[in-house]
Order: C-alpha cells, then structure tokens, then sequence
C-alpha cells in the first residue's frame, strides 16, 4: 500500500492498464479514466486498483502523481503483471477489446483496510468487469457496505458478468448508469420490461431499489431518472475522434455535478457535453484544459 493520505470525495475502483493501441499505449481502465477527470474538474479522486511491479505499472504511478490522483490505495503485485488490453479500431473510430486474464488487478485484496481509508469519501465508483476474479471480486462485495454514495457503471462484457453478480451490484447501487443496449441486456436477464424506456428504467428501480438510472445515448444524448421523475437532454453532432474513455468522461462530469447538487438538466447537459468533448480528442485521459470543455459545452449548447 502507497502511504499517501489526500482525502478523496469520489474513491474508483477497479482496472488499471494500458490500452494497448495501433499508434502506441495509452493509459486506461475505466476507473482511471473517472478518477482523471473527476480531478480536472476539481473534484479530489483516488483510484483502488492493482499495479504489477514491473516498468508498465511504474509509469501508471509516474502519471497518477502528475494527474493528482490519490494512490494512497494502489496495492503492487509480486506476481502478476501491470494490465494490457490490446484494443483494435473498427470503422474509424468504435474500439473492441481483447482483455488479458489473469493481471495484477484481479488481485486487489485487503478490504478491512481499504474500508477504514475510504469511510470519509462521498461517492464509491465501481464496474462489473473487476469481478471477473474471485479475489477483486470479494473485496468489492465488502467495500459495498461503506457509507457512500454508490455509482454504478454497469459496463456489462460477457464472459465477465453473470446473473447473480449483477443483482449484487445493482442492489448495492444507488445510481446506475447504462446505455441502450445494457439497459436492454438487464430486461432480459431478470425477465423485465420492454414497454419502452421508462418503464425498462422503472423496472430497475423498483427490482433493485435504485433512485437514480442514466442511460446514455451517443449522439442522440442521455436520460436521468431521479425517483419519480424524467429528464431528457438532446446530444449534438460532433467530429469523433475516437470514442475511448468518452462515457468515462461522462460519468465523471456527472459526478461532479452532482457533487454540487445542480439541476438534473444543469448535470445532464455538463456529462453529455464532457463525453463529446473527449470524443473529440484521442484516447481516455487526453491534456486538456477545464476551460476548453467550458467552451465546448457553451458552443454546443449555446449558453
């Protein structure tokens, strides 16, 4: 365990790695990519995760400190390597994985001591594919029961997820966010509705207790259901450079929002306008200035 003690608002957890990409690596893992722009929008993160003790993972810590993430929770393995996913580009600019097993970060363990670390953060950010071994998997189930504020990046990829697994993490969560096809993927699973979104989101809410669901949409924007009530943004169209890290990016300026209690609208339209933002950069933890995705959001919203 690193020794740093920065108090954190939002704790991620889950992969670490590198992208492993026809031009050259990129730093990512979705929990990297949250916890990266949750700091550019001043919103202090850390990251639990797993490094090998190995070159690759001594440049992930090189970076964490330069991007101002707490690695306080960062555990290094003896024994596995630091994380690769070999990721391929497929009609300009949608991305498939192949996502190597095993590496370091399907061994984070230590959940006693992880949970008196995390027991001041605001927001616990997780996803389903850091389950797809025993040992991260268990040690995620306990760090459930903290007193946070539980986000949900559902982020389904078969083989990794399973029937009993996700109602877990769904029953945990207090706000989940999807995408069409996941949203879709759920019904089927657990027998729900097809009826149309809202009452796919409701079945949700009302078989796992969750207040808050987002469905993104690319293009075409997202939803936000807070309980009984709907909110609709419209996206833009926007030149995609590459969509890697782009619903990251939209999750994390939600958060953030959030974070300030805005309006559901104010936080739709904040994510929506990060996630193009990133879309239009390359890879999932571009340099970039806060400023810029200011401007970005006033031109295409026109505030």
């Amino acid at each position: 365990m690193k020794q740093e003690t920065l108090a954190t608002a939002a704790v991620c957890y889950g992969e670490i790695l590198w992208d492993v990409l026809p031009d050259g690596p990129q730093p990512g893992g979705a929990p990297l990519n949250v916890a990266y722009h949750l700091n550019k929008m001043g919103v202090a993160s850390g990251l639990i995760s797993r490094i090998g003790d190995d070159t690759n993972g001594h440049k992930l810590e090189e970076l964490m400190d330069n991007w101002g993430i707490n690695k306080a929770f960062l555990q290094t393995d003896k024994e596995y390597a630091t994380s690769q996913v070999l990721a391929r580009m497929n009609n300009g600019n949608e991305v498939t994985y192949e996502i190597v097993f095993p590496v370091a970060w399907d061994f984070i363990n230590e959940a006693n001591r992880l949970k008196e670390q995390i027991k001041s953060s605001k927001y616990f950010i997780y996803g389903s594919l850091a389950s797809r071994n025993d040992i991260s998997r268990n040690t995620l189930i306990e760090l459930l029961d903290i007193d946070a504020i539980k986000v949900f990046d559902i982020n389904i990829r078969p083989p990794f997820i399973n029937h009993s697994l996700l109602e877990i993490l769904l029953t945990k969560a207090d706000i989940v966010k999807f995408n069409e096809a996941e949203l879709s993927m759920v019904q089927t699973m657990f027998s729900g509705s097809f009826d149309g979104e809202p009452q796919m989101v409701k079945f949700i809410q009302d078989r796992f207790n969750v207040p808050e669901i987002i469905v993104t949409k690319g293009e075409f924007g997202a939803s936000y259901y807070k309980n009984d009530e709907a909110h609709h943004i419209w996206g833009n169209e926007i030149k995609v450079t590459d969509t890697i890290g782009s619903g990251d990016s939209f999750l994390a300026a939600f958060i953030a929002s959030h974070y300030l209690s805005d309006q559901p609208k104010d936080i739709l339209m904040k994510a929506i306008a990060m996630g193009g933002f990133i879309a239009t950069k390359k890879g999932g933890c571009p340099q970039y200035d806060i400023s810029e995705y200011i401007e970005f959001k006033n031109q295409i919203f026109k505030t």
